[in-house]
């Protein structure tokens, strides 16, 4: 997708009550998507084009909010989504993720390759299936795709 400086992300932020402490592992990796997609996105909420924009991301009565406002704090657009489509894929995540953190204190080299390996297949399909039911709603490339469903997994996650 074309690079525009208004269909960006200039901030991301989870809401503290919808998440639940996690390990140093999960810590980092939350910061590093957060790092990571500011760094690099595209993302635009369909129809408007006066970004660039700040994200904050929460689980509301069970459901994901993705609160979109401008840079300034204008609100521009909250998509609530269902969990229930997401809930399978953000299971085997974190099932794929524990063995993954598991293994790189443990195993081999070539072990933690493969674990990491089905890993990042699955990060994979979860953040199309989350580009999917964000379609029509917000356009994004695959990489803030894969970002956001870091984040996604991190608001999902109960410690």
């Amino acid at each position: 997708m074309p690079r525009d400086s208004a269909k960006r992300l200039v901030s991301v932020l989870l809401d503290a009550d919808s998440l639940s402490a996690g390990n140093p592992d999960q810590e980092h990796e939350r910061a590093v998507a957060i790092y990571d997609l500011i760094e690099e996105n595209y993302f635009c909420p369909r129809g408007h084009d006066g970004g660039p924009y700040a994200l904050n991301l929460s689980l509301t009565s069970g459901k994901l909010s993705f609160d979109i406002r401008t840079e300034t704090g204008e609100p521009v657009a909250t998509h609530i989504l269902s969990l229930t489509p997401l809930r399978r894929v953000v299971r085997d995540y974190f099932l794929i993720c524990d063995s993954y953190y598991a293994a790189i204190r443990t195993q081999t080299p070539s072990q933690i390759e493969a674990i990491d390996m089905g890993r990042r297949g699955l990060h994979n399909e979860a953040a199309a299936l989350l580009s999917e039911r964000l379609s029509g709603k917000i356009e994004m490339d695959a990489d803030t795709a894969r970002r956001l469903f870091t984040l996604v997994a991190a608001l999902h996650w109960k410690g």
